[in-house]
């Protein structure tokens, strides 16, 4: 059966790893990937995240690269990475459930300020104040509706939030305005009171929220970011925080991470830092997706989540 190395979770997760993917088939020969009794011409498949420059250029059999996240650009990165090889981002039902999840949460959180009531709680203070807004009140705008945008966006629906979407190409989902292309972005902007992104990193979305199109959305509008750190500009963040363009903001990813110590996010008053949790399932089940698409290989049926270069994602 096929040797598995795993980067991903730190040396002392390789046992999960392990019992995981054995328990779809005790075959599955799974290693940390420093593991000095392997033989680099002895691995078929990585699972890995951040892996180390030229490292997989120096595994001469190996079939496919597997994320160990949603995210492929911490793989792509790398100028040495071996292109020629399948790419498959993390995927599947838990990863687009717990996406859900989280965005609910999160647009849940802005619209009953949830942010204030916890530095209430933390001051001891009893912050009364009336509820203005329900659901229905506030427009989702999802940027990027894929997998995990749909999934979000019929969990949205379910709670009671108008939704629409952007994305490069029109989507046909019930409920759902689609937006598509550069040229209908303003008017997709315009009309969404809660922006969500979803995007996938590419060298189109970097620093695509920025001053010029925060200010495009409607004056008190929010933000959360589950997509990339690279999709947001933060000092025009901070600035439309401050100015009250945007009346608050969920973020999930940043572009280093850990998020420093010093940074103005912690503390500010309008922001709801997570640690880039929003939609990773358990080893358990990332073992079984990733067992799952191997045996798809091995067998010639198509990879799920392929990363395409052309697109970027």
């Amino acid at each position: 059966m096929a040797t598995v190395l795993v980067k991903s979770g730190g040396e002392a997760a390789v046992a999960e790893w392990r019992e995981a993917f054995q328990a779809v088939d005790p075959r599955f020969r799974v290693h940390w990937w420093e593991d000095p009794s392997v033989a680099p011409e002895a691995v078929d498949y990585v699972v890995v995240w951040e892996p180390r420059p030229g490292w997989l250029r120096g595994l001469p059999k190996l079939k496919v690269v597997f994320s160990s996240g949603a995210g492929v650009d911490h793989i792509t990165c790398d100028p040495a990475w071996p292109r020629h090889l399948p790419l498959v981002r993390m995927g599947g039902a838990g990863t687009e459930q717990r996406m859900g999840e989280y965005v609910v949460w999160a647009c849940l959180s802005l619209l009953r300020e949830a942010r204030a009531f916890a530095r209430a709680q933390a001051e001891g203070a009893w912050l009364g104040r009336d509820t203005t807004r329900s659901a229905a009140m506030r427009r989702i705008g999802i940027l990027g509706l894929g997998n995990l945008g749909c999934r979000a966006a019929a969990m949205l629906q379910a709670v009671g939030f108008p939704v629409q979407g952007w994305s490069r190409s029109r989507k046909d989902m019930p409920g759902v305005r689609s937006f598509a292309g550069p040229e209908e972005l303003d008017d997709f902007l315009a009309s969404t009171d809660i922006l969500v992104c979803l995007l996938p990193s590419t060298p189109e979305t970097a620093g695509l929220i920025d001053a010029r199109l925060l200010a495009r959305l409607p004056r008190g509008a929010q933000v959360v970011n589950a997509g990339r750190g690279s999709h947001v500009v933060l000092a025009d963040l901070l600035a439309a925080l401050d100015s009250g363009q945007l009346d608050g903001a969920v973020l999930d990813v940043f572009e280093q991470e850990p998020l420093a110590a010093g940074s103005p996010l912690w503390a500010h008053p309008k922001v709801t830092v997570t640690p880039h949790v929003a939609s990773l399932p358990g080893r358990p089940e990332r073992a079984r997706y990733v067992a799952a698409a191997i045996a798809d290989f091995e067998a010639g049926r198509p990879l799920p989540n392929l990363y395409d270069p052309e697109r970027g994602y």
